[in-house]
């Protein structure tokens, strides 16, 4: 019997978050997580969010290239698609229409800034969003690797106004340890792609060893952190730390005194596969794929650490998850990527209150 099945026969618990392992009820500063409201239905892989000072959310579609507004209430409709989009999807590829942000003076100048796999590379495009449709294209930054696989695609703006770059080691793991390839890396640029004083490297490289962080996210404390893949041991959540070395491909998840940056958890890679990241409440949240969860992780004090489940199997791969304006979390599936069977309704943004 399908796992969905199982669910509606009630054979399934919806959710691993009444009680965490052992038993022990959760402290009120780790509420567990409950879905108040399905945002929208029937998405084809839903991959970046940024959130509009209305509270709605501009959303891309990873293989169409189209960007959605959804709306805060429910419902979207597409403002646009962006040109030369390439997913290979049809192939497993996981390129295409990824990470998006928005200028932290969006309110005066409208750029909407999105991560795009080309037809000969990955790069970083920006459009005025004006009267709720998105305008032409201009790229920020272009040439970086691109691969069937491992491509990065996380933006983020930080608290200094520069942008945060994540980006995928395109398959070659050298890259990854080479500072002078866009490969593998956080990088740090100005809002048009330029390298910012400040920069450990002298390049656009802000920290590197990376595999695949697809997405990247600040704290309300200024803190950066990222989700990771790994390969065949261990998945990572990082804190990034300018000039860091993470270590791949020499090494996944904690060595210890290896003189590698450790990760603040790790999942063995049946576990988890963590895409989406976002961080409210003290705590980070993230979108497991091949964990079909979300999980959080406490981000300080004596709890540091501490790793949750929550609703395990109960709606297929998760992709994004974002914090919202009003406190709540966005949560995306990903059963359209071709890698999981879809729902009648898939894939969906559900909202999810911590209460």
């Amino acid at each position: 019997m399908q796992r969905r099945s199982l669910l509606k026969a009630g054979l399934v618990l919806p959710a691993a978050a009444a009680l965490p392992a052992g038993g022990a009820l959760l402290s009120p500063a780790e509420a567990a997580p409950r879905v108040s409201k399905v945002l929208a239905r029937n998405i084809d892989v839903p991959w970046g969010i940024a959130f509009l000072p209305s509270g709605d959310a501009l959303v891309s579609e990873r293989d169409t290239g189209r960007i959605l507004r959804v709306r805060k209430r429910g419902g979207y409709r597409s403002v646009g698609r962006v040109r030369g989009v390439v997913s290979n999807a049809s192939a497993g590829g996981e390129g295409g229409l990824l990470g998006l942000a928005l200028h932290p003076n969006f309110r005066r100048n409208r750029w909407v800034y999105a991560f795009m796999t080309s037809r000969t590379d990955n790069r970083v495009v920006r459009m005025r969003f004006r009267r709720g449709r998105l305008g032409k294209k201009q790229v920020v930054l272009k040439g970086i690797p691109k691969a069937l696989h491992h491509n990065g695609g996380g933006l983020a703006f930080g608290p200094g106004g520069h942008l945060f770059i994540s980006t995928g080691d395109a398959e070659n793991g050298s890259a990854a340890q080479d500072r002078g390839s866009l490969a593998g890396k956080i990088l740090r640029v100005t809002p048009r792609g330029r390298v910012p004083a400040g920069n450990p490297f002298g390049n656009r490289t802000w920290s590197y060893g990376h595999r695949n962080p697809e997405q990247i996210t600040f704290g309300p404390d200024g803190r950066l952190w990222a989700s990771e893949f790994g390969e065949k041991s261990k998945d990572e959540l990082n804190h990034i730390v300018k000039g860091r070395n993470y270590g791949w491909p020499h090494v996944e998840g904690k060595d210890g005194r290896g003189g590698f940056r450790d990760p603040l958890a790790q999942w063995d890679t049946d576990d988890c596969s963590p895409s989406g990241l976002a961080v409210a409440r003290g705590r980070a949240w993230l979108g497991a794929l091949q964990g079909e969860c979300v999980y959080s992780v406490v981000l300080s004090g004596r709890r540091k650490g501490r790793k949750r489940r929550y609703f395990a199997g109960r709606f297929g791969r998760i992709r994004s998850v974002a914090a919202a304006p009003d406190g709540s979390l966005w949560v995306t599936t990903s059963n359209r990527d071709g890698r999981a069977t879809p729902g009648r309704t898939d894939d969906r943004i559900f909202r999810v209150r911590i209460d």
